[in-house]
Order: C-alpha cells, then sequence, then structure tokens
C-alpha cells in the first residue's frame, strides 16, 4: 500500500463540493511495445518516486497523434503508449489513491468506452474526456456523444475537461467552453502545461466574471506545470501547443542549467496562480507532470511537486 503522509479530504469529495488546493501527479503509460515485466519495473519505479508526497491523486494520460494538429516536423517520433486503464489495472495495483485516466474518446468505438465506464468504481477513479485534435479529424466517437454515454453508463464518475488558456488568447471563448463542458457533466478542469501566465489569468478571470454574471458555482481548475531539461523538450512543448513566452524562451536558451531554469517557472508560474485565484475564489488545483523519460527531469518534476505541495492549503479528515 502506498503510504500518506498526511490525511486529506477524498478528491471525489472535494471536487464535488468545489473546493480545491489538492495536488496530482500526471504520468504517461510506457511504449506499448514495453514488455510487461519492463512495466511493472518503471511502475514500481515511479510509485518509489511518488511515495515521500502527499498526492490527492494520480493522473494518467491517455496519447493520441496530433501530427494533423500541426504541420511542423514533430521534434520526438509518435510511440503509442499503453492504454492508461490497462496500466492501472495491470501494473500499478499498489496505488490506492484516486486516479484520474484520461480518454482520448476519439480513439474507443462506443462498446469499448461503454465498458470501460461500466468497470469503473466512482469512488476510485476519475476521468478526463479529451476530443479530438482538429475538427476533421475522422473519430470513432465524438466529445459530445461520450458526454452523453457517461451520463447514461456511469454518471457518478467524476468527469473532467480540459481547459486551453492558448486557445483563449486566440480565440478569447475558453471561459465558455468550461461553462459548456460544466453543462454536459464536467466538475473539474484540467490545464495543458502552463507557461505563460498571463494566458491562464485571463482565462480564470474572464471564467470567474462569466460565472458570477450565471450564478454558477465556479468547478476548480487544475493547472498543470512541467521542468524541462532541454531546449528540444521545450521545442516538444511548442509543437504539442503551450505558449513559453519568448523571454523565457531566452532564458532557457541562455542558461547554463536549462532545467534549473524551467523548474524556477514552473515555480514562479504556480505561485502565481495560487494567489490569483485565491483572490478571485477560484477553486483550484496543481497537477505536476514529466513530459521526459530522464531520470533528472523526472525527479526534479517529484522535487516541484514537493515544492508546491508547501503551498497549499489542505483541510485533514
Amino acid at each position: 500500500m502506498l503510504a500518506r503522509t498526511v490525511a486529506v479530504m477524498d478528491l471525489r469529495r472535494r471536487i464535488s463540493e468545489r473546493n480545491g488546493e489538492f495536488l496530482l501527479f500526471a504520468i504517461t503509460p510506457p511504449r506499448q511495445s514495453t514488455p510487461p515485466e519492463r512495466a511493472q519495473e518503471i511502475a514500481d519505479a515511479t510509485l518509489d518516486r511518488l511515495r515521500p508526497l502527499a498526492l490527492d491523486g494520480l493522473v494518467l494520460y491517455d496519447i493520441d497523434d496530433e501530427s494533423d494538429r500541426n504541420s511542423e516536423q514533430r521534434p520526438f517520433p509518435f510511440l503509442s503508449t499503453m492504454d492508461p486503464a490497462d496500466y492501472l489495472t495491470r501494473h500499478l495495483t499498489a496505488w490506492t489513491a484516486p486516479t484520474v485516466v484520461f480518454r482520448v474518446v476519439g480513439k474507443y468505438p462506443e462498446p469499448d468506452l461503454r465498458a470501460w465506464l461500466d468497470a469503473q468504481d466512482p469512488d476510485r477513479a476519475l476521468s478526463v474526456f479529451v476530443g479530438a485534435s482538429t475538427r476533421e479529424k475522422e473519430v470513432a466517437m465524438s466529445l459530445k456523444h461520450a458526454h452523453e454515454l457517461r451520463a447514461q453508463v456511469r454518471p457518478q464518475l467524476a468527469l473532467g475537461g480540459v481547459a486551453i488558456p492558448e486557445r483563449h488568447t486566440r480565440s478569447g471563448d475558453e471561459h465558455l467552453r468550461l461553462l459548456a463542458k460544466q453543462d454536459a457533466g464536467c466538475t473539474f478542469f484540467v490545464t495543458q502545461v502552463v507557461y505563460d501566465v498571463n494566458a491562464a489569468k485571463n482565462t480564470v478571470s474572464d471564467y470567474h466574471v462569466e460565472c458570477a454574471a450565471r450564478d454558477v458555482d465556479p468547478a476548480p481548475i487544475v493547472f498543470t506545470f512541467t521542468v524541462v531539461g532541454s531546449m528540444k523538450t521545450l521545442e516538444f512543448l511548442t509543437w504539442l501547443g503551450v505558449d513559453v513566452p519568448r523571454w523565457i524562451q531566452n532564458e532557457m536558451k541562455h542558461s547554463d542549467d536549462v532545467l534549473t531554469t524551467s523548474y524556477d517557472q514552473s515555480l514562479s508560474c504556480a505561485l502565481d496562480l495560487i494567489a490569483y485565484c485565491r483572490r478571485l475564489g477560484i477553486p483550484f488545483g496543481l497537477n505536476i507532470e514529466s513530459v521526459s523519460n530522464r531520470r533528472a527531469e523526472i525527479e526534479r518534476a517529484v522535487q516541484l511537486a514537493a515544492r508546491l505541495e508547501q503551498e497549499l492549503h489542505r483541510p485533514s479528515g
């Protein structure tokens, strides 16, 4: 059993009660070609690293090829990964806290997603449904249909949606997308990686104003942060659609220690958003992810989670 260093309120209950200040850690399952014994070694090493943290939950990403969204050459080749639900069931059995399982719903025919929903324990699992990377992409199921299916098959399953501050910068309507997802059953949101803190604050601000105008309680927004150890990893983030302000790119490019510079920037962004959300009364969470399989970057991501854990006000019991 994975030890917890503090007692924290149940993640699902805190989300349903519109409470925030929870801490998550996100991982990507190993490559699909990974032998079972090696996948178990990776899972065990991951849990050993996370053991000292007082995490409220684990996030498992579902990876999809997004080459249709970006015509630029992908910095790293796309390699299929293990299904996150399978990885959880087969290799993360020692994890006892809640798990947020991402589902790129366009990859799954209705019978497959229905069967997965039917098998979920709402006290242990949460999910985030992710739609197609472009409107033109052929999918097995639309995001709207997936929301309807979840409401029919497993309405007790806490459902989250994706929030993209960069999209708000371009179109100015991300806050309206969030409210539409709330109407469809979403009770929390998870952002993509944040380096542009102003884009995130603009999204939060407009969401706050619109919630007040509609007399709607805001749902928790979980801000995602990561560290990068090389400019190529940073290039990959930007390929994925993460806006990294030029001044931050310049600092990293000319730094003698890219990993430390990245850590400092992510910490600064997180502290800024913590203070801003508290001032507005927006419930929030923090999600720390590692986008690399390099040991140094993974360990620094764990350090970032440990540092931010100290900043959160979390009731016990």
